[in-house]
């Protein structure tokens, strides 16, 4: 009976954890996401050119792209959890700063703090959720965590984009900024007990510079061939004549496709291994790319 009750237990305490992970990912992808077919209400509002609306994208990804390595190194030292708790509270916080930025200039400033804070959300979810699942269940596992991402994409950004249309844009960010806050303190209970890290010396071995070179390369060029399509995505479909409606159906479908793709990809990897799902999961990405020239 005693292990009938601790297994229920730890059946619950997973589900709790891919729950508050899910969310999390959810809310991230939602502000990561919504921005793309914003560009053309931002442009607008500000009254600056389209092109230069989607600096505001790139300032959340180069400031997420130097702010992970170095968040990722103090959760090393601090703790996963405590950066994940702190770094959600911040990312909440410059969503709200976004919906009352009052010129384009203060709009780039928060959304560098977006990006820097989310640069500590989202790798520790993932390396959180990782080290808490079985070897077997770890590729499934994370891929309900990223699923919460795609869920934004296919869910989160439609409703923002027709939210957006029918009130206004800035009522997007302040909803993620206020919803933020509350699941900070969700992460800070579900995670209070984390997984224990890999030892600082079996990562060392996988972390040489040779070894991360060979894995980011991949995740470089992919990254860079998805999303410089999609960020101008909203804004092409847009000159062309669509509606806003039409737009996020487009986006439904989208994200529909990717969540799909990263539920079944974490079960085909925890079955046949991690690189005959990378391979299919490139070679599907660079063909659908391709039927778009």
């Amino acid at each position: 009976m005693e292990t009938v009750n601790r297994d229920s237990s730890a059946v619950a305490g997973a589900f709790g954890q891919l729950a508050v992970a899910w969310l999390t990912m959810f809310i991230v992808g939602s502000d990561l996401f919504v921005i793309s077919p914003l560009l053309p209400l931002i442009a607008a509002d500000y009254e600056v050119p389209p092109t230069a609306a989607g600096w505001s994208v790139t300032a959340f990804a180069i400031t997420y792209m130097v702010s992970a390595p170095l968040l990722g190194h103090l959760a090393d030292r601090v703790g996963r959890a405590r950066v994940l708790t702190c770094c959600l509270c911040a990312f909440g916080t410059a969503n709200l700063f976004t919906a009352l930025a009052g010129n384009f200039a203060w709009l780039l400033v928060t959304r560098i703090a977006a990006g820097a804070a989310a640069a500590g959300v989202s790798p520790s979810v993932y390396a959180l959720t990782g080290a808490g699942a079985p070897a077997e269940q770890r590729a499934s596992r994370l891929s309900i965590a990223v699923s919460g991402l795609l869920m934004s994409l296919c869910l989160g950004t439609p409703v923002g984009l027709l939210t957006a249309a029918w009130l206004c844009w800035p009522a997007v960010f302040f909803v993620l900024g206020v919803v933020s806050l509350p699941l900070a303190a969700a992460n800070h209970r579900i995670w209070r007990h984390p997984p224990a890290p890999i030892g600082r010396a079996a990562a060392a071995e996988r972390l040489t510079p040779p070894a991360v070179a060979a894995r980011l390369a991949p995740t470089v060029l992919w990254s860079a061939a998805l999303y410089s399509v999609y960020t101008y995505l909203g804004e092409g479909l847009s000159a062309s004549g669509y509606p806003a409606e039409q737009i996020a159906q487009v986006l439904l479908f989208y994200g529909s496709g990717a969540m799909a793709g990263t539920l079944l990809g974490g079960r085909f990897a925890d079955r046949l291994g991690a690189q005959p799902a990378i391979s299919v999961s490139l070679l599907a990405l660079c063909s659908s790319l391709l039927l778009l020239l």
